[in-house]
Formats: structure tokens, C-alpha cells, sequence
């Protein structure tokens, strides 16, 4: 192993724990990429380091981004984190945001046998989605779920939404991301995705960034999860 091969994978891992980006038209770390792609050393150096701390590292459309594996408990978020940073009390409006996040990353597909994107959707599409599997779960949970825990959550996720009114008194033209309103938690769900660097919005659309294409291709390609199985067989 050359020392110089060694700095220049070191020096990859550390850009992208540090948020920064590296792709073939990315300025200062444009030789960063040439050097991960074209250099099998550095590329097999990366990927160790990587897989040994259980983080998943895409490449997409010229550029690279990390992510923590599945059950990562030093680099994900613990369910108690994510409540903390987005300012929920209950497990089950946590549970809630994870559902409406899989409904925004459904609403970009046109065909769910390919990776085709939509070019961007509204939160009033997320909303009539959420509304509408969740009702549609709800309505064939005997079939659906494996267990009593299953059952449960989602007739937790359920009742949640249905005793959340559709927007808040005060809101007007603005929707505001809040814990009362179904507009609100599906506010508050975008703007996260926003801050994760997965989405972008402009005048109330939002788009999928390159990021979010990423994960979408290949890390939810290896870990589905139940609530992926669910959303499959009732789709």
C-alpha cells in the first residue's frame, strides 16, 4: 500500500464525513473523485474504511455521497435524536414523519418497476398519499401486517392523522411546519428532507436532489425494511 494512495482515500473519508462534496465537476475536489475512480487502491481504501464503520458510499451521476448502514448507531440518528431535533414528544409522530417520508420518496416515481423521477411534487400530493395508503393499510391490516406489534403502529400512525385537523387556524397562505395539523407534520417532514440535503423547493415545489436519487437507487434497494414490504403489497 503506497502512503500516498493511503492520504488520498483518508482525505476522501474525511471530505465527505465533513458534508463536502466530491464529483467530477466539483471544483477543488474534482481530483478527489479522479482519484477514487480511477485509482484502485484509493478506491478499495475508501470502501474499507467505510464498510468498517458500517457507511454506505454511492456513486450517482459523477459524484459521491455517504450515508450511515443500516443500525449505524454512532453515525445515524437514534429515534430519540430525531425526535429531539425535529421537535416531536411521541414515538408515534415519529413514526408518522417516517411514513410521510416514503410517501414523498413514492411521489417521485412514475413506474414503480424503474427509477423513473417525476420532476418534482407538491405537498398537497404527499398529502392526499398519506392519506390515502394509510387508509388503505388500515383497511386490510389483517393481511398485511405479521404481528400485533405491526397492527398496533400503524392503527397508532392511523388514528394520528385522522385526529390531526388539515391545516391550523392560523395558517393562511403559508403552511407552517407544526406538530397540529396534517399540513404542518407534512411541512415539518419536507423541511428535514430539506436540511438532509435530499430535497430542494422552490415556490412550494420540491425536487429530488441527486443525493436523494442516490439513496433511492441503491440503499433502499438493500434495506427495504417492513414498511417498504407493506407499501409494496399494497400498492
Amino acid at each position: 500500500m503506497e502512503q500516498r494512495n493511503l492520504e488520498k482515500a483518508v482525505d476522501i473519508y474525511a471530505r465527505l464525513m465533513m458534508g463536502e462534496e466530491i464529483r467530477r465537476d466539483g471544483g477543488a475536489n474534482r481530483t478527489l473523485y479522479e482519484d477514487y475512480t480511477s485509482n484502485p487502491e484509493v478506491y478499495e481504501i475508501v470502501n474499507m474504511i467505510t464498510g468498517r464503520l458500517n457507511l454506505q458510499l454511492y456513486e450517482y451521476n459523477n459524484s459521491l455521497f455517504l450515508t450511515a448502514g443500516d443500525g449505524n448507531r454512532v453515525f445515524g440518528y437514534s429515534n430519540e435524536e430525531l425526535k429531539r431535533l425535529m421537535g416531536l414528544r411521541y414515538n408515534k409522530e415519529l413514526y408518522l414523519v417516517y411514513f410521510i417520508m416514503y410517501q414523498v420518496l413514492l411521489c417521485f416515481y412514475t413506474d414503480t418497476g424503474s427509477y423513473q423521477f417525476v420532476e418534482c411534487v407538491q405537498l398537497s400530493e404527499v398529502l392526499e398519499r398519506v392519506t390515502k395508503h394509510l387508509r388503505k393499510i388500515t383497511a386490510e391490516l389483517s393481511v398485511l401486517v405479521q404481528d400485533e406489534v405491526e397492527e398496533n403502529s400503524f392503527k397508532a400512525i392511523a388514528l394520528l392523522w385522522d385526529e390531526l385537523p388539515l391545516s391550523n387556524v392560523e395558517e393562511t397562505d403559508v403552511v407552517r411546519a407544526a406538530r397540529n395539523s396534517r399540513m404542518g407534520m407534512t411541512k415539518l417532514t419536507l423541511n428535514f428532507m430539506i436540511e438532509q440535503k435530499l430535497l430542494l423547493e422552490a415556490q412550494e415545489h420540491y425536487y429530488p436532489t441527486d443525493r436523494l436519487r442516490a439513496l433511492s437507487e441503491n440503499y433502499f434497494e438493500e434495506y427495504r425494511g417492513r414498511l417498504y414490504e407493506i407499501l409494496k403489497e399494497e400498492a
